[in-house]
Parts: structure tokens; sequence; C-alpha cells
């Protein structure tokens, strides 16, 4: 069977996510007057929590499990663990440095202590899920039997990934993704009418399901369960969101998301979803691109939301300030990605058993 680039794409996705959050807001550079690199030599950060020392494990876990998995089969054991936390301790070094020219962030030596230990916790994991994942485990057999071989295939359940990691942004509409504003205006605005957030949120939420739906409906194989994987996508991506209110959000908002504008797109959504993985691959590639570039119209021409407007105010602030930034930039840079990748499937043309 041949080797899948799908942990190298996911490594390389996540090594500019953990460099985005680590250096956000990205703005205010300035000289801070000494070495870039002198804070590997200072003593123990002063004031330090737990909760940081744990977020900087933790962030990195995932990084040393994809170093290794990428790594498989050319090195294994404990020569894959060992490189992940060299890797690890590189990126994190030259991170904090950044963070020394960044007047909102402090260079830490303790935080590249805590990111190389994650990095160890995440290399050993992938080096022994290796076998199951990559080797001829269910996994791997799964992917070879649901979806059509390739690198290109391989991209777009990188995209599906990104779309799914883009739902812990508990701000956006129900996967509204390609918000704007944030980074161009204000979004702030006038206050409507809750119909009107209740139709827009409808139709954001249907044509994005639709959307991606037809998006995953070209890279699975003919023979495979099409209409239950789409069905398995959604709710992930439902438990991904309630996840996110879980944590984020007080416990009795953990269902916050479920407005009445979702629901009615939930139902429109999954009939038209359904129905439209039926249609020819060419028109699913057309209707998939139109009905993301819609939603991502309405997004940005969206009224603020009644519903979730003050209690988000727990996820503008504190310690999630760097997460709140990073699931901002995906989600809103998701679209545009996608609108790439059917392009980019409906250049290359091809045949039904090629791509679906």
């Amino acid at each position: 069977m041949k080797e899948s680039p799908l942990p190298r794409l996911f490594l390389a996705v996540y090594v500019l996510l953990v460099a985005y959050a680590s250096l956000y807001p990205l703005s205010g550079w300035r000289d801070p007057g000494a070495a870039a690199f002198a804070f590997l030599s200072w003593s123990w950060p002063r004031w330090v929590t737990p909760f940081d020392v744990v977020a900087n494990v933790l962030g990195y876990v995932p990084f040393g499990a994809l170093c290794a998995l990428a790594l498989h089969p050319r090195l294994r054991g404990f020569p894959a663990a060992l490189v992940a936390v060299v890797c690890a301790a590189a990126l994190s070094i030259a991170l904090e440095a950044a963070q020394s020219f960044l007047p909102s962030r402090v260079a830490s030596n303790l935080d590249v202590l805590a990111n190389a230990f994650g990095a160890l916790a995440g290399g050993i994991a992938g080096v022994l899920a290796a076998p199951w994942l990559l080797g001829h485990g269910p996994l791997k057999r799964f992917r070879a039997d649901a979806f059509v071989p390739g690198a290109e295939a391989d991209l777009g359940l990188t995209l599906i990934g990104l779309w799914l990691f883009a739902q812990l942004n508990p701000a956006a509409l129900l996967f509204g993704v390609g918000d704007l504003r944030d980074l161009f205006a204000d979004p702030e605005g006038p206050a409507h009418a809750a119909q009107l957030f209740v139709s827009v949120e409808a139709f954001t939420a249907a044509s994005n399901l639709v959307a991606v739906s037809l998006l995953v409906s070209v890279v699975v194989r003919r023979s495979a369960p099409v209409r239950a994987l789409l069905l398995g996508v959604l709710l992930a991506a439902l438990a991904v969101k309630t996840l996110a209110f879980a944590i984020l959000l007080r416990a009795e908002r953990t269902f916050a998301w479920l407005t009445p504008g979702a629901q009615l797109g939930l139902v429109i959504g999954i009939a038209v979803m359904l129905a439209a993985v039926a249609l020819p691959r060419t028109v699913r590639l057309a209707l998939a691109a139109v009905l993301l570039m819609a939603a991502t119209v309405f997004v940005n021409l969206s009224p603020p939301n009644p519903y979730t407007a003050a209690m988000l105010k727990v996820w503008e602030q504190g310690h999630f300030l760097n997460f709140n930034g990073l699931t901002r930039l995906v989600s809103a840079g998701w679209p545009f990605a996608a609108l790439a990748y059917l392009i980019l499937l409906a250049s290359r043309g091809g045949s039904e058993h090629a791509l679906r």
C-alpha cells in the first residue's frame, strides 16, 4: 500500500498554526534591547500559572505525535521520538525569540522546556500509534477503503480537518466561516430584528454544510457509504461545536449554539446534502464553490448575534486570547482555501474513477 503524505500535511499545517498562535496578535513589533536568545540563560519566570505550563505542554503534544508519524516508516521507535523533541525545541526556541520583539509576549525558557516535554509525550504516543495508524491497522484500512488514493484526496481530508477545527470558535455562526470583518473593519454594526439573524444563520449553516458535504463527496470512493460518511462528518462538527461551548463558556450554555437559525439551517442542509451528493461530479464541484462564496458573503453581512454577544465576552479575554486568534484565522481563511482546492479539482478534470 502506497505511503500517504497525510501525516506530513497535518504536521506542516500544525506548525503554521503553532507559529501564529505563539505570535498572535502579530502587532507592535519593537527592539527588545537585548539579544533575541538571551532568555535561554535567564532564571525561571517569577509569575507563572499552572494553566500556562499545562497549555504549553499540551500545545506541543500533537506536534510530537505528528512528527513521529511523519517520520514513519523511515524512522521508528526512540530515534523518531528524539527527533520530534529536537524539532519541537528548535521551533519553540525560534518562536520564543520572536516573541522577544512583541510587547504583549514574554520569552520564557520554561515555555521551551514545557514545549519539549509535550513533544516528548506526543512523540512517544506517535511512535506507539504509528503501526496502528499507518501500518496495516484499521485506520489505514478505513482510509484506503473509504477514500480515493492520492495526495489530492489527502489535501481534501486536511481541509476537512481544518474545517472541524474552525468549529471551536464559538463566536462564529454555526458552520459560518470566512468572516473577514475582524481583519479589515469593526465587526459591530447596528442592531436588527432577531428574525433577520435567524434567516441569515439558517442560510449560512445550510449552505456551508452542503458545500462541505459536496467537497467530502468528491474524495470518497464510489463503493463507500457516502451518506453515512457525511453524517459522520456532521456529527463530528456538532460535537466539536458543543465541546467549544462546554469548555470555554458556562456549562448551562453548552447548547447555546443551537439557535432557531441553526436548527432551521441543519434541517434544510441535511435534506439538501443527502440529495446533492447524487449529482454529477462537475455539478457538485460548481455547486460547492457557489455555496461557499454565497455563505461567505452572508457571514460578512450578517447582523450582530442577538443570542451570544454577551456571553462571548468570556471567549474574547483571558487565557484563550491566543487560541481565539488562531481559530478566527482558520475560520476566516478556510472557504478561500477550499475554493482554491475545488478549482484545482475542476482544472484537473479526471474521470469519476479518479476522484469521485
